[in-house]
């Protein structure tokens, strides 16, 4: 796992512009702390930053092979799951390797088939090919887009990057977020291929991206495609499981320490108890970690959200599989240190305003680091088997609009008519029109399997619309913030193999017994004990502590002391004179997530300073 970054210039020489290089690689030194280096042609300069995973010793990057024609040289980020496969495939046809590394095999895999490389891979990656036969730049972004790709076109080639910080990083890069970035930024809708900076765009999952002296085209080689789903359902159990097995099995080679992300959920629960079975096979045991807030337990509260604290399961796990467990718990001090929350919008490049939630993870990230390089993560089961509450909710398979985005605009209306926001924002922008016109896109994408009936259709969409946009959000947050500590982790429920066959499960088999995740605690509830495969869904636990509230109405004041601070482009002051003036103990939880996303996006213009244009 690391990080890239790379300058195109058919105009330019880049063999004078090394100290650029570098600062763009710079960025990423902490997705990379185990090494750097970068490669610089006439043309064409490739940066990395290497977190040692594979082959400790020969990984190292940029890698290059020398052909009778010009050398191909490869700036790559991820892990090729079946790079063992294509390694013995690649040495029939004749390749010698030097390395150990997924590295090698991804280049010589290119060398080989050319662009049709990525429709072989199994992982999560990002990369880059400089292939001076052809004068060509080939940018490859996994089937999911698990790892993090970002270009800008130029006039004459292109800059690129694993995170926008190593874009922004060059001084030809305008800073300016016009009105569909500020609507990226101010919503949970991640559209793909988009980035919140003018003229910045991301590689699209399951895509490429080809530059040459003709300019920039794109292709798209893989999509969430419509078939028919012929198995009942003991097959399909059947094959669910053996999926997971397999998917486990490959994601836990690694040259280095490794873990799993314990929540006491049936996602994380089951990849728990995948890796403790497969561990046990070679006399190892598995190591997890899970999250805490000090007093949580004694001062729980249900919410709509959260009916249970994460805790109880967590060690009924534990003691079931003899996991080697640890909990990280966590003071309301750790939430609101100013100095955590810029770590973590330094990693996101954005403000997502759910500052708690974020900060916790980074903490959690950070003393996992001290004892794991690699992580094993429950993500994405919620999306792919069904998960989330309005899934089963009629009113929001039918509201014509994303069904995770209808707090947020609850939210922004109310905002709106609280005089939160700025006027003059209020008169330029349409939220509302600009996501419902990103939903019509998304159920254009989605493929409707004839005869399919209503109910059925409108699952579809729904599954669709969840593996295509809402699991983008966390995939980024959870990448971009385990980076941030030089931590790799690793989603199986994102194997494409398994993505495409449960998408194509019909509903009433995902919902067989009722309830949430049907399937897939009928294919891994044997491994767990009874309390986790009766728990309802919780989400990533969440302070609830007041003192975390007084914290952040501290900061508010801060703000109010600097009046030509730019978060007053963006709301009024009176709206957060208002929210600073409660009792932390009684502040209502949507007027403390709003004034966190305040501090949040305020920290992050202080940090970045962008050119916001929304006229």
């Amino acid at each position: 796992m690391c990080g890239i970054s790379g300058w195109l210039a058919f105009d330019h020489d880049l063999t004078k512009e090394q100290a650029t290089v570098d600062a763009m690689t710079g960025t990423m030194a902490y997705r990379g702390p185990d090494a750097g280096g970068t490669w610089v042609d006439r043309h064409v300069a490739l940066g990395h930053r290497r977190l040692a995973v594979i082959d400790i010793e020969g990984g190292r990057q940029p890698m290059r092979v020398d052909t009778p024609n010009g050398p191909v040289v490869i700036t790559y980020s991820g892990e090729v799951y079946n790079f063992t496969e294509l390694r013995e495939e690649l040495r029939r046809h004749g390749h010698r390797f030097r390395t150990a590394s997924d590295t090698e095999v991804v280049l010589r895999g290119y060398l080989e088939w050319g662009e049709a490389l990525a429709d072989r891979l199994n992982g999560m990656y990002a990369f880059a090919v400089w292939d001076s036969r052809h004068e060509k730049l080939v940018m490859i972004r996994d089937r999911m887009g698990i790892k993090p790709f970002y270009f800008h076109p130029t006039t004459d080639g292109v800059l690129f990057g694993s995170e926008p910080k190593a874009i922004l990083a060059h001084p030809m890069f305008k800073r300016v977020i016009e009105a569909d970035g500020l609507f990226e930024l101010l919503s949970v809708c991640k559209t793909p291929g988009h980035a919140i900076w003018s003229e910045m765009r991301e590689v699209r999952p399951g895509s490429l991206v080809v530059v040459d002296r003709a300019g920039v085209r794109e292709r798209t080689y893989w999509k969430l495609a419509t078939q028919e789903h012929t198995d009942d359902r003991d097959t399909t159990v059947a094959k669910i499981r053996d999926l997971l097995e397999d998917i486990v099995r490959r994601q836990l080679v690694a040259d280095v320490p490794q873990c799993v992300l314990l929540s006491g959920g049936l996602d994380s629960s089951s990849i728990t108890a995948l890796s403790a079975r497969e561990l046990a096979a070679h006399g190892e045991k598995v190591r997890s970690f899970s999250v805490d807030f000090a007093d949580l337990a004694d001062n729980f509260r249900p919410d709509s959200m959260r009916a249970t604290p994460d805790s109880p399961y967590v060690h009924d796990v534990a003691d079931h599989v003899g996991s080697l467990h640890q909990d990280i718990v966590l003071p309301y001090t750790a939430l609101t240190d100013l100095d955590a929350r810029r770590q973590v919008l330094a990693a996101k490049d954005f403000p997502s305003g759910l500052a708690d939630v974020d900060v916790s993870l980074y903490m959690l990230f950070k003393a996992i680091r001290e004892h794991s390089t690699v992580a094993l993560s429950g993500e994405t089961a919620d999306e792919l088997f069904g998960g989330y509450p309005w899934f089963r909710d009629p009113v929001a398979q039918r509201v014509g609009i994303f069904p995770w985005m209808v707090p947020v605009l609850s939210e922004w209306s109310k905002a709106n008519a609280m005089g939160v926001l700025n006027p003059d924002l209020i008169a330029m922008s349409d939220l509302a029109t600009y996501v419902k016109d990103r939903y019509s896109e998304a159920v254009a994408d989605v493929e409707p399997l004839p005869g399919e009936d209503e109910q059925e259709r409108r699952m579809r969409v729904m599954s669709h619309m969840h593996l295509t946009r809402f699991l983008q959000v966390l995939l980024d947050r959870k990448d971009r913030i385990s980076m941030a500590v030089g931590l790799e982790v690793r989603v199986p429920y994102c194997d494409h193999r398994l993505v495409e066959y449960v998408y194509n499960t019909p509903w009433s088999m995902k919902s067989f017994d009722g309830r949430e995740k049907s399937l897939l605690r009928a294919a891994a509830g044997d491994l767990l004990p009874q309390s986790v495969v009766d728990r309802l869904k919780s989400p990533y636990p969440s302070t609830q502590d007041a003192r975390y509230a007084g914290g952040l109405q501290q900061m508010g004041r801060q703000l109010l002391s600097e009046p030509d601070h730019p978060i007053f482009q963006l709301v009024t002051r009176a709206s957060i004179e208002e929210t600073v003036k409660l009792d932390p103990a009684k502040m209502p939880d949507p007027l403390r997530e709003q004034l966190d996303r305040m501090i949040d996006i305020a920290t992050w213009l202080d940090m970045y300073q962008p050119d916001i244009r929304v006229s």
